[in-house]
């Protein structure tokens, strides 16, 4: 259970650091972003008073052609100045009209690009933060497993000590026993001899007392 613990510790702090990392990534990145839409708006607002300024520069260009030209002939279809204008004008403004637009296109792309990385972003750092929770959960757990497991050990050792020091104290009084019943096995003999001489003494003392002998026992003294 340690070792596991110390894994699950591990994991759980490195998950810390990814998203640390990503979030200092998506911090970089949206300001790239910031700067990129900021860019392009400041293009696109520049090229739209550049145009608006050559289709009023033209217009009265054209306008001013007009009013000063004098007729010597037929006089020209009509709108053809007009034409001749648009002629001269029309490139230059188209240039500015396609880099408007692709400003335009470049804007909503890091607009798009700008809404994934920050739902992915997000989507990690939900999914980091359940796998620490249940991560977390489950170093709980194992810490209540481990307290258990030691108390349990406690328990058991103190057991086999108590089992042990009972067992030690068996053993003692079957030594002092195992003495005591060899003390009785080899003075048996010597206490049976003994045994036998008193009754051997009670006896003759009885027949002392108990007949002729006791006179000549009396005669003897």
């Amino acid at each position: 259970l340690t070792e596991e613990l110390d894994a699950l510790k591990a994991e759980i702090a490195e998950m810390q650091v990814q998203m640390k990392r990503a979030g200092e990534d998506r911090e970089k990145q949206n300001k790239e972003f910031q700067m990129t839409v900021s860019d392009q708006r400041e293009t696109q607002k520049l090229l739209h008073s550049a145009l608006n300024f050559l289709k009023d520069f033209y217009e009265k260009k054209a306008a001013a052609l007009l009013q000063k030209q004098e007729p010597a002939g037929p006089p020209p279809p009509a709108g053809f100045e007009t034409y001749k204008n648009n002629a001269q004008s029309g490139g230059v403004m188209q240039l500015i009209e396609q880099i408007i637009t692709e400003a335009k296109a470049m804007e909503a792309e890091a607009i798009r690009s700008e809404e994934d990385a920050q739902k992915a972003y997000e989507d990690f750092v939900k999914e980091t933060n359940a796998s620490i929770e249940a991560k977390s959960k489950d170093i709980v757990e194992k810490s209540e497993q481990k307290a258990k497991a030691e108390v349990e050990l406690v328990e058991t050792k103190e057991s086999k000590e108590a089992v042990m020091l009972e067992l030690e104290q068996l053993s003692n009084y079957n030594a002092e026993l195992h003495q005591s019943c060899d003390f009785v096995v080899k003075n048996f003999d010597l206490r049976q001899t003994a045994r036998d001489e008193e009754v051997e003494a009670l006896r003759q003392a009885k027949a002392i007392l108990s007949g002729a002998k006791f006179e000549e026992f009396l005669q003897e003294a």
